[in-house]
């Protein structure tokens, strides 16, 4: 990679970059030339791990430990970003959790704290200070925001995660929202809609499971993390520069 081409991009943050979606997104991103911020809350191995793939490729990475539950640390995820590259061109909101499988019945007041912080109130926290970094009206150059959502959000996933699909639910308004609030601003806001990954949140399933989960996409197969890093790439991308507001289905035609 051309290193004058890499220092002349701004940064893009990926959050829950350490593995799966987010790790092939923090991959893919980089190829364009752009300095990534690969965020990551614990797996410290898996994330050096994207680390150097990215730097063996040619490509510029800081890794951040941070749990963007924590409203004390999203700052700190952007301030070290703009120390290292200077400038912010887009936000990766990816980080998020189900929170466990439960029925209404059994649900825990935890796992719905644990759901609605981590991928809503952690998704927002991050818009937020990206939006102060890149916003033509706080002196910024503009740029884009990305929101990892989820099939689950139509679906509701009754019986398993209804906490999570209505906090993917949530991510989706906010996209809408927050498209329209900042479009004469410089900065564009969609979303990629995940169906069936091939991550480990689907392989954790039993065999049946996966099974009925495969009979419900019409294409028959799960998606591979490569298949949404690019639909995510494609909306970071000046290829898409009039299009916010939208929500991308990388399902599989479900």
């Amino acid at each position: 990679m051309d290193d004058d081409r890499a220092h002349a991009k701004g940064a893009i943050v990926v959050t829950g970059a350490g593995r799966g979606i987010g790790a092939r997104t923090a991959i893919t991103l980089a190829r364009t030339g752009s300095p990534i911020v690969a965020v990551y809350r614990s797996r410290t191995e898996d994330a050096e791990q994207v680390a150097t793939a990215i730097r063996d490729a040619g490509g510029r990475v800081l890794l951040v430990r941070a749990d963007v539950a924590k409203e004390e640390d999203v700052p700190r995820i952007f301030r070290e970003a703009k120390d290292a590259f200077g400038t912010i061109a887009g936000l990766v909101n990816n980080a998020a959790t189900n929170g466990g499988r439960a029925r209404l019945t059994e649900l825990q007041r935890h796992q719905l704290e644990e759901t609605f912080q981590t991928n809503v109130y952690g998704s927002f926290l991050c818009a937020r200070e990206a939006v102060r970094l890149m916003s033509a009206s706080s002196g910024g150059a503009g740029g884009a925001i990305v929101n990892v959502s989820s099939g689950a959000s139509r679906t509701g996933s009754p019986g398993v995660w209804v906490h999570y699909a209505a906090s993917k639910a949530a991510i989706e308004t906010m996209t809408v929202g927050l498209a329209r609030e900042l479009a004469s601003e410089g900065v564009r806001v969609n979303a990629v809609r995940c169906g069936v990954i091939d991550t480990d949140v689907h392989q954790g399933h039993g065999a049946d499971r996966l099974q009925q989960l495969m009979a419900m996409v019409p294409m028959k197969r799960m998606g591979q993390p490569d298949e949404v890093a690019g639909a995510i790439a494609f909306l970071m991308s000046e290829a898409a520069s009039y299009v916010t507001g939208a929500v991308l289905d990388v399902a599989g035609g479900l």
